[in-house]
């Protein structure tokens, strides 16, 4: 049987894919716990400064939770917070940027798991529905809140409450991912903007990553409390003479952009 989750690592990047392209990349008990191992280790991996998720074939990034195996298993896969089987928490232990590359349809589940992601670009090809209330189950890894919150709570009720499809185009236009590019475009941008980030310092990635998921949790005055508490005591680590040092690295990259 083939691997259920690929890692590939290159130049700082880690790729990972869900690999069960003839089921749609369903996720299977077995394919949620491949994920957490994999992303454990790419956090564990000095190596690897930058993640890059993606499901395998060009049909699926992942249509959710495996629906022949639920009906015989039971809801709990769809409440588990261990994220050895729950495969947004495993996505959100992970310090390093994650960026899902979504290659075709997100549904339910794996519409959950895109949003677990800390940056989306889509394929053309990309479609998004939440399709929970179709099957008759409730969002339990942060659906029913998160989407609200990126693409505003009217057209997270359009959405959820219709189970229609999103396009990659509607999804780009409504704030839901960041850029639209071709399919044999996907792997290529996705990898190029983990390129970009891999090139920073991979400890203050993790930390500047977690501050601003910690504050975007907060309402905007304790947000805004915690930025400052963070930032004075780091910043007063930095000399004049590492600014410096930097200063005209930071410069010709800028006019190379």
């Amino acid at each position: 049987m083939s691997e259920l989750v690929l890692v590939e690592i290159a130049e700082g990047v880690a790729t990972v894919t869900l690999n069960r392209p003839e089921a749609m990349n369903a996720l299977s008990q077995a394919l949620r716990r491949a994920l957490h191992d994999a992303m454990h280790r790419v956090d564990a991996d000095n190596s690897v400064r930058a993640v890059v998720l993606t499901g395998a074939g060009t049909r699926a990034f992942t249509a959710g939770l495996d629906l022949k195996e639920l009906g015989t298993r039971g809801l709990g896969a769809a409440n588990a917070t261990d994220p050895s089987d729950n495969p947004a928490k495993a996505i959100e232990s992970c310090r390093k940027p994650v960026i899902g590359a979504i290659n075709g349809v997100a549904i339910t589940g794996g519409f959950e798991v895109a949003l677990a992601c800390d940056i989306m670009i889509a394929s053309e090809n990309a479609r998004f529905a939440d399709t929970h209330a179709r099957v008759g189950v409730m969002p339990g890894w942060g659906l029913s809140q998160k989407l609200s919150r990126l693409i505003g709570i009217s057209r997270a009720k359009e959405l959820s409450l219709s189970g229609n499809f999103l396009d990659a185009a509607t999804a780009e236009r409504w704030g839901l991912v960041n850029r639209v590019v071709p399919a044999a475009e996907l792997l290529p941008a996705a990898r190029k903007l983990a390129a970009d980030i891999a090139s920073a310092e991979v400890d203050f990635i993790a930390g500047y990553k977690k501050l601003i998921d910690d504050g975007y949790a907060l309402p905007f005055g304790e947000a805004m409390a915690l930025e400052h508490r963070i930032s004075s005591a780091a910043n007063a680590q930095v000399t004049p003479e590492a600014v410096e040092a930097r200063r005209a690295a930071v410069q010709a990259r800028g006019r190379a952009q």
